[in-house]
């Protein structure tokens, strides 16, 4: 057990934000063992856990909360499109982005409010509103950390082919 936590620990280190599924996938252990070793090294502090719109992403406890949020969005393709978006061409209305994008408005409106609440994405107070990074060279640091994997591509992917039936 303890060479299970120990794997468990390392992954979770070496993927900021991974999410409780990718663990149990990437490290091929059962649903509830990745459970029961996640639970005791969050318990042990060698493991932070953040619920973040809905779903647990685990860390390593020296990443701030802002941090640890900025991450979990990272972990997620269209937030992750809409930040690298506003990265690499600067302050963009929703609109915008969402033409740039190729996403549905309703879409980029609710991975926007997501990132706003958390922090992580700033809105003007002029009209027309503009969107733009809180923390632009963190964002950015953290960028280089986080590449998305092919399980978390078409699961995103999934959603929103899901979202779009609901337009």
């Amino acid at each position: 057990m303890p060479d299970t936590r120990a794997r468990v620990r390392r992954h979770v280190r070496d993927t900021p934000g991974v999410h409780f599924n990718r663990v149990s996938r990437d490290l091929d252990i059962a649903t509830g063992q990745a459970q029961y070793h996640l639970r005791r090294l969050v318990r042990d502090g060698e493991v932070a856990v953040e619920r973040i719109a809905g779903r647990a992403h685990y860390f390593d406890p020296e990443f701030d909360p802002w941090e640890r949020r900025a991450l979990a969005f990272l972990r997620r393709e269209t937030a992750r499109g809409i930040l690298v978006r506003l990265h690499a061409g600067g302050p963009a209305r929703p609109a915008a982005l969402a033409d740039e994008l190729g996403l549905a408005r309703s879409t980029v409106s609710w991975h926007v409010s997501n990132l706003v609440e958390s922090g992580i994405v700033e809105r003007s107070d002029d009209r027309p509103m503009r969107l733009s990074l809180a923390r632009p060279e963190r964002t950015a640091a953290l960028l280089d950390e986080v590449s998305a994997s092919l399980p978390d591509r078409i699961v995103d992917r999934f959603v929103r082919t899901v979202d779009s039936l609901f337009e």
